[in-house]
């Protein structure tokens, strides 16, 4: 007798994933961070799921590209600087299952992927994301930090840092939207919660194995000019998210 059960199992050891990882001049840390996600991977492949890891290069000016393909992984190109669009080139490049969107500062374990690899299997999750620790234990580091956890467990808003989803829901919403040039996978988990709501599916945010992120904004940008950008998003009413220049943080190339 086959079950209904049999048939999910079969597609499931047939699985394909995806690494999508945005990087703009990122040659200090792209190598530690590919080797982090290849030993993570191990995750998946014990359970039979292959694996590729494609970088966009988000028209780098330093090694960035050479180093991921020394690294094994594919490599494509986007000429406009912009987060969302580096995911999205990338993403237009997989041919996985599930994506999973990992930056380039940022470290994957494989009791990560084994945490998101089991929310897969659960076969109701549509879409997930992990909290985060910083590489530094300042406590103003640490107290905003640990707010952020809370919200995006509460609302269910992924960090860039981590995110993965289904494919087909990926493509279904669009993906990240081209018009706001920070804070484009809180929208994007916005659209995605609608979709999961509809298809009786859930968001998950993982929680048991927080993802090491870098903190080297904190060092390398004053908190006033941090303050700044975040004013400027209060009073323009998150207009100054479609605007690169208010955005400059995360596009100016200090590294």
């Amino acid at each position: 007798m086959i079950t209904g059960r049999a048939p999910r199992l079969a597609i499931l050891r047939a699985m394909r994933v995806s690494i999508v990882v945005p990087a703009f001049n990122e040659e200090k840390l792209i190598a530690q961070s590919l080797a982090a996600m290849r030993a993570a991977s191990a995750a998946f492949a014990r359970r039979g799921w292959d694996t590729e890891l494609i970088v966009c290069d988000n028209n780098s000016t330093d090694r960035t590209a050479t180093l991921a393909r020394e690294a094994g992984a594919s490599v494509v190109f986007e000429p406009v600087n912009q987060i969302s669009r580096a995911r999205n080139a990338g993403a237009a490049q997989a041919r996985g299952d599930w994506i999973f969107f990992v930056d380039a500062d940022s470290w994957p374990t494989p009791e990560l992927f084994d945490d998101a690899a089991q929310a897969i299997e659960s076969g109701d999750c549509l879409a997930g994301g992990v909290t985060l620790r910083y590489d530094t234990t300042r406590l103003d580091v640490r107290i905003p930090l640990a707010i952020w956890n809370a919200l995006s467990r509460f609302m269910q808003w992924a960090a860039g840092s981590f995110m993965f989803c289904e494919a087909a829901a990926f493509r279904e919403v669009g993906g990240f939207s081209e018009a706001l040039y920070a804070a484009e996978e809180v929208e994007f988990f916005r659209r995605l919660k609608r979709l999961a709501r509809a298809k009786r599916r859930r968001i998950v945010i993982l929680h048991r194995h927080p993802i090491l992120s870098s903190s080297r904004k904190i060092r390398l940008y004053r908190w006033s000019e941090m303050g700044l950008v975040f004013w400027r998003l209060f009073v323009t009413r998150g207009r100054s998210l479609r605007n690169r220049d208010d955005c400059l943080p995360w596009y100016d190339g200090r590294r």
